[in-house]
């Protein structure tokens, strides 16, 4: 692809969205649209890995999808367990470093087991950097800086004046990461929900029409492309 491999976005991050679309389209249950969800994102951070990206996030599962039918819950629980446990092993054997955003303590704890183990084999490497978005709710995570912040104030370890913004970048899931360059969102949706809602302040927002299945290495492309024609000013004229 003729894009400029000296301005790539350093991190992107990704809705998934379409997998139940995609498969009630195709008259093929819910869950096969998760699987395939689950192809297509390891794919892009394969290729994401191998053209450069220091940083991808992916909304696998938020705090508000929980509200889903029990059935539907119940197979992405599977579905996620079984594919964290087994994709640790890919990802380390291709160098790719395995982290989780969100509220973990509210999985069963056979998978709260498999992300530690995850986090604990890929933690060296060097590669892409893959944050995992699961029990993720981003006033959630700005809540919980808050009250970290708050207790400290209260234990007298940090004055209010102290409080910045680095600060509160620094206690968010995402401390000592850059801030996402760009944002896919897929399906043709048009809004974050809840999505790293302080990091993406900045960032620049495409949204593809294609359900998350369908999405491709050159649709990765096309959106690095358009990322590129954009002239970033972070506020200045």
């Amino acid at each position: 692809m003729d894009y400029n491999k000296e301005n790539l976005p350093k991190h992107i991050a990704i809705i998934m969205d379409g997998n139940r679309r995609w498969a009630r389209a195709k008259g093929m249950p819910v869950a096969l649209g998760h699987k395939e969800g689950a192809k297509t994102l390891e794919k892009i951070v394969r290729y994401c890995n191998k053209i450069g990206i220091k940083y991808i996030t992916v909304y696998a599962f938020s705090t508000e999808n929980w509200k889903r039918t029990q059935d539907e819950v119940n197979s992405l629980m599977l579905l996620l367990q079984n594919y964290i446990e087994d994709y640790s092993k890919r990802a380390d054997s291709e160098n790719i470093k395995v982290q989780f955003l969100g509220d973990t303590s509210a999985f069963k704890p056979k998978m709260q087991k498999g992300i530690a183990d995850c986090i604990k084999r890929t933690k060296n490497n060097t590669g892409v950097t893959f944050n995992i978005a699961l029990n993720y709710g981003g006033r959630a995570e700005i809540l919980k800086a808050v009250k970290e912040i708050s207790n400290s104030v209260k234990q007298g370890e940090l004055n209010i004046e102290d409080i910045s913004e680095e600060l509160i970048s620094n206690s968010l899931y995402t401390k000592g990461m850059p801030d996402p360059d760009l944002l896919i969102r897929t399906s043709g949706e048009m809004r974050l929900s809840n999505f790293l809602p302080w990091q993406l302040v900045y960032s620049e927002f495409l949204f593809v029409e294609k359900n998350w299945p369908d999405f491709s290495e050159n649709d990765l492309d096309n959106a690095i492309l358009e990322y590129q024609k954009r002239t970033r000013k972070f506020g200045a004229n």
